[in-house]
């Protein structure tokens, strides 16, 4: 099965979509990388779904990706005596380190180093901004605020601090505990929530040890403001804007959407664009008209995948949101503006074997109106390098690691094929003709282009390109 398409689409499963069945219709659908959430999912419950789409998998005999999302350190104020309280704007209200149940001028805040981080000064947005304070003194013990928006508070609504960069540990004991799970069943990518500085990739990277690429999702101001090094020590970056525009003006959601993007492209690494993306689906059959356009803009960006949370999860028209999703963007890459935009926004090529070849054989692909770029990649990173260029033809990339097929099915552009290692040059073209020929992408007298590195089976060795015929028998004539 081959995508017309050249973004991708994550679909997060939930109670909406965890049986084997509706996980291959999300797939037939249009579905490239399954999201499981570990905020709602256990353990037993995270092996059975892994298990299900690598069943899948099996079936349609197509890599399928797989993110692990792990729920990240959640922040909340602590009980009141009657489940809440009113508040007015300009009143004081103190968060304190008293475990007493709360009232209309305290509740406990159960987190000691928000009462030692906070300063004068500093935002505390509580419920998804619905309530904001604003600090007025703190001592380590007790925050006083006064009450800048906002009439209500209640038991365990969650707390965000836009203004401050907290102590915390990015992975916290539920998240080594999933980080050790996940890795266990063979996970491709695991997200880390509320990165807020890039040594906050360190201690996951360590425990993964390879195992899983790291997604950071960017969702904290203090994130935003040290971009350029998470992106460094990151595998991908995932816009999450739903807490992106609960911390920062909505209005300036866009624009940074826009930043992260462009960044990672320059920098050769997958993004995200997520959340709220067709959210009236999840009640309704068909989206609203700004939906659609906010799909489009990320696809007309040039992210490399778009994701569903609540509507596949938990909606009642999941398929029907993966569908809709996926015509969405195949009609935006038929645009005629489609390939202006992302021309434009190519960048320089670094000074590396890998990114000149790439970068020829995008130009000679597009000069010579040749079928497709075909590109041999063990460890993946000349599947990425060839999708930094945002080639007008389709890339085939072809791995004898079906884990590596399984990350790249994430990233623009690329159809992955897993392939046993070519035993010499011409084994290696005719059998990158004979796939490229057997999944559709040319038929005999096309022409290709093939990029791989000499000697065969080194890593990171791409150092060679060929321009090759498909025969009549499908493999390579002259």
């Amino acid at each position: 099965m081959r995508r017309t398409r050249k973004v991708k689409i994550v679909a997060t499963l939930g109670p909406a979509s965890s049986d084997e069945e509706t996980i291959a219709k999300l797939h037939e659908a249009g579905a490239d990388v399954f999201r499981v959430n570990m905020s709602h999912s256990d353990h037993p419950l995270m092996r059975e779904l892994v298990g299900r789409i690598r069943s899948v998998e099996r079936r349609v005999g197509r890599p399928i990706g797989i993110l692990a999302d792990l729920q990240g350190p959640k922040l909340r104020v602590g009980a009141f005596a009657d489940k809440g309280a009113a508040l007015k704007v300009g009143q004081e209200f103190t968060l304190d380190d008293n475990p007493e149940p709360g009232d209309t001028t305290r509740v406990h805040l159960p987190h000691p180093e928000i009462l030692q981080a906070v300063q004068p000064g500093h935002r505390l947005l509580i419920d998804d901004g619905r309530l904001q304070l604003e600090a007025l003194k703190s001592d380590g013990h007790s925050i006083v605020c006064r009450v800048i928006a906002g009439s209500k508070i209640s038991d365990r609504k969650g707390v965000s601090l836009p203004d401050t960069e907290l102590p915390l540990r990015a992975l916290t004991e539920k998240d080594r505990k999933d980080l050790d799970a996940v890795l266990a069943t063979g996970v491709d990518w695991v997200a880390l929530s509320f990165i807020q500085r890039p040594q906050d990739l360190a201690e996951a990277r360590k425990i993964a040890r390879g195992r899983a690429a790291l997604m950071a999702k960017i969702e904290k101001p203090q994130a935003v403001k040290r971009l350029a090094e998470i992106i460094e020590l990151s595998d991908a970056l995932m816009v999450a804007r739903g807490d992106l525009g609960v911390e920062m003006p909505l209005e300036a959601v866009p624009g940074i959407q826009k930043q992260i993007t462009r960044a990672c492209r320059r920098a050769g690494k997958p993004v995200v664009v997520a959340t709220q993306m067709l959210e009236s689906m999840i009640s309704a059959p068909v989206p609203t008209r700004a939906e659609v356009s906010d799909v489009a803009t990320a696809v007309f960006e040039g992210a490399d995948a778009v994701m569903l949370s609540a509507e596949s999860a938990a909606g009642q028209y999941p398929v029907e949101a993966v569908a809709t999703m996926n015509s969405i963007a195949e009609q935006v890459e038929r645009d005629p503006t489609y390939h202006d935009i992302i021309t434009a926004q190519r960048t320089e090529p670094e000074s590396t074997g890998a990114d000149a070849i790439s970068l020829a054989s995008r130009q000679i692909a597009e000069t010579l109106k040749l079928s497709t770029i075909i590109t041999y990649t063990s460890s993946g990173t000349t599947g990425l390098r060839a999708a930094r260029e945002r080639p007008h033809v389709p890339i085939i990339a072809l791995s004898p690691v079906v884990e590596t097929a399984r990350r790249l099915s994430l990233v623009w552009g690329t159809h992955c094929v897993v392939s046993e290692d070519a035993s010499d040059l011409d084994d290696m073209v005719d059998r990158a003709c004979r796939i490229a020929y057997e999944e559709q992408f040319a038929k005999p007298g096309d022409r290709v282009i093939i990029t791989a590195g000499v000697p065969l089976r080194t890593p990171g060795a791409t150092n060679m390109l060929r321009i090759a015929y498909i025969g009549s028998d499908g493999l390579g004539g002259l």
